[in-house]
């Protein structure tokens, strides 16, 4: 089979290599899927890029843990009604050494959640670590109907999905983007109110929003850079459910404030979140993705010989939406 890999880490085009490997055959309790999207995800590139550790000691690693594709294979224990099937894969290289840049991947059954024969594959190469981490964010404390989210960079690869997830739930959504083209992208979420997170006014806009009332949950993309505007606008009891903090790795956070509100600091990694919580966004993504209940984005697309320039578009900064690579 045709796969991207590298066997050490650096920069994209010195390290990343396109050629033939072995194709990989399903164990026990595996799909075997041909592979037609790879989605490329910040973390992805990071590995790569030797930011984070691949979850392993040494050899190689084909990238990239979302993509979809069809079952053309099972293992032991799989029924063999699931050959031929449309699915979106999560998790293919978490801890593994084969991700989905490349024609074939073996993987646990569980990570091969159906498709919908309306939803393309493209989209599906989406649903792993946006759409989850996005949903995992907006539902970690429970329902949100009535209730009012606020989601900081709504522009954003899972902020955007997370607007959506809010929304849909019956929320009142204010989103956050930082320039007129980003407002006006995170306002196709349907959020309730975007504000432009640069404004001095920032908390008290939002402050205003609420009726003075503050918001019950947040979701978070930067938030060590954010945790102060944070402790302003939550109601007592609150809860801040965050995915990354890139700009203040180690951040400090005024423990007091947050304390005497009794605030929630809930870090969600997608990889290791409880297994209910998997199966919860795998239903409600099935069902969104029936419904065509969810707008997408996807910024640039490329061939998997080209995957090295799919890195650097999510290292660049400037790819509004989801970076796929095409396989087939």
């Amino acid at each position: 089979m045709k796969a991207a890999w590298f066997s050490e880490t650096g920069p994209a085009r010195e390290v990343l290599r396109v050629g033939e490997m072995d194709r990989p055959e399903p164990g026990a309790g595996e799909v075997l899927v041909r592979v037609h999207a790879s989605g490329v995800n910040p973390s992805d590139v990071k590995k790569r890029a030797g930011a984070q550790p691949p979850g392993f000691r040494d050899g190689f690693v084909i990238p990239h843990s979302d993509g979809a594709g069809v079952i053309e294979a099972v293992g032991a224990g799989v029924p063999e009604e699931r050959i031929g099937t449309r699915v979106w894969v999560y998790q293919a290289q978490y801890q593994r050494h084969w991700g989905t840049a490349a024609e074939y991947v073996a993987l646990a059954g569980l990570r091969a959640a159906p498709l919908p024969d309306n939803c393309p594959f493209e989209v599906g190469a989406l649903a792993g670590i946006p759409m989850m981490t996005a949903h995992r964010c907006v539902f970690a404390d429970g329902d949100v109907d009535g209730k009012s989210v606020l989601v900081t960079g709504a522009s954003g690869r899972v902020g955007f999905y997370a607007a959506q997830w809010a929304k849909r739930a019956g929320a009142m959504v204010i989103g956050t983007a930082g320039s007129e083209h980003r407002i006006a992208e995170a306002r196709r979420t349907g959020a309730d109110h975007i504000l432009d997170y640069t404004r001095d006014d920032l908390t008290e806009a939002i402050l205003d929003l609420t009726a003075g009332q503050g918001v019950d949950r947040i979701v978070d993309v930067e938030m060590g850079q954010n945790i102060r505007t944070s402790a302003e606008v939550l109601k007592v009891g609150g809860v801040v459910s965050t995915y990354s903090s890139s700009r203040a790795m180690n951040p400090e956070i005024p423990f007091y404030q947050l304390m005497f509100k009794n605030i929630t600091l809930q870090m969600v990694l997608v990889y290791n979140m409880a297994e209910g919580a998997k199966t919860q966004a795998r239903k409600d993504i099935h069902e969104a993705l029936s419904e065509d209940a969810l707008v997408h984005r996807i910024a640039k697309t490329f061939p998997l010989e080209e995957t090295a320039a799919a890195h650097e578009a999510i290292e660049g900064g400037g790819a509004d939406g989801g970076v796929v690579v095409a396989v087939q």
